[in-house]
């Protein structure tokens, strides 16, 4: 079974981190604009993220734009109002959402190992499922070992950002408020299904 070209998984995460920070910045200025295009540009013209270089805040910016460009006009309302935590919530949703095998480790691996109570997470887990996955994904068996590699320390540094991940390895049970669950759990199904909590991913809030 080889999977559909247009199903291929989008790759380019292999930096940034969870971008939480450059994402409330980006959040506003899209409440002030309500257009992507214009919020590149003037993100760009001003260095509003404060970058050293002109072609790495181009990178985060179009980065962090395209993560944000997948939630709703609600969630970026809150994203640009939440706390530290609330953000961190929100933005490993929309990394799940923009790239479907960070959703699909989250849904499949994170969350499962979560709720079946072996609550650590190894690096050999994320080689584990990327083996499992490139029976349907040829291109993940294209991927150079250094390739590989990136992507799987920017996955691990994501779920630690996002606080869901201790530095021992062991997963860590995500805190989230009543408004960001409401918020996720308008989807169908619930983006509740990518986080390590025994809230159900189907629960109406």
């Amino acid at each position: 079974m080889v999977a559909d070209p247009a199903e291929r998984y989008a790759l380019s995460f292999t930096s940034g981190g969870l971008l939480t920070r450059e994402a409330a910045v980006l959040a506003s200025l899209y409440l002030l604009e309500r257009d992507w295009g214009q919020v590149r540009k003037i993100a760009v013209e001003r260095n509003v993220l404060q970058a050293r270089t002109s072609s790495s805040s181009m990178r985060v910016i179009r980065e962090t734009v395209q993560r944000l460009s997948v939630l709703t006009g609600a969630e970026i309302t809150l994203l640009a109002d939440a706390g530290p935590s609330e953000r961190q919530v929100l933005m490993w949703a929309a990394a799940c959402r923009r790239y479907s095998l960070i959703g699909e480790f989250a849904e499949e691996v994170v969350r499962e190992r979560f709720l079946l109570m072996t609550p650590s997470l190894s690096t050999e887990d994320f080689d584990r499922f990327l083996i499992g996955k490139s029976l349907w994904h040829p291109e993940l068996e294209e991927l150079k070992p250094s390739t590989s590699k990136r992507l799987r320390q920017n996955v691990f540094r994501m779920l630690q950002d996002a606080g869901l991940r201790a530095e021992s390895g062991t997963l860590v049970p995500a805190v989230m408020s009543e408004r960001v669950i409401e918020v996720l759990s308008r989807r169908t199904p619930s983006d509740i299904r990518f986080f390590p909590t025994t809230t159900s991913a189907g629960a109406e809030q």
